[in-house]
């Protein structure tokens, strides 16, 4: 099966908890919830943005935060306390820079309008092409042999 291209939505505070967990980073979507995740594959590739640095908040942050492929296995669920239970799925995430949006807009061909930009994001994951892809880890100064793009 072919590689694929995925973009989640998360909060900085929440994508960097990923991004920088040891051993291995992981990723979660829409709250904890397993159908967007059943839908990814190992080897695929996922790039986080974060409308904002914390989950509720109001400042514009609207970045790239991360990148990696993702790694063999099942969605796993995961005790975070408190009663709050996630999936995840682990992924391999590359030392990169975070990146803005802004200037990516005119250049990302999932963006139909760039006066509607920030639609496609309400959807919590969503596939995109190579060379979207190929894109944001540039602008992130990603290894992009290493994500196979």
């Amino acid at each position: 099966m072919a590689q694929r291209n995925w973009i989640a939505v998360a909060s900085a505070e929440h994508a960097r908890r990923g991004r920088d967990h040891k051993p291995l980073g992981f990723m979660q979507v829409g709250h904890g919830k397993l159908g967007p995740l059943k839908r990814v594959s190992a080897g695929d590739r996922v790039a986080y943005y974060s409308p904002a640095t914390v989950f509720g908040g109001t400042d514009k942050l609207q970045s790239f935060v991360s990148v990696g492929i993702v790694l063999p296995g099942e969605p796993y669920e995961f005790d975070m306390g408190n009663g709050f239970v996630p999936w995840r799925r682990d992924v391999a995430f590359q030392a990169t820079q975070e990146a803005p949006i802004a200037p990516l807009i005119e250049r990302l061909a999932f963006i139909e309008n760039p006066k509607l930009w920030g639609y496609k994001f309400r959807f919590g994951m969503f596939d995109v092409s190579d060379a979207d892809m190929a894109l944001i880890a540039e602008a992130m100064k990603a290894e992009l042999k290493a994500l196979a793009l």
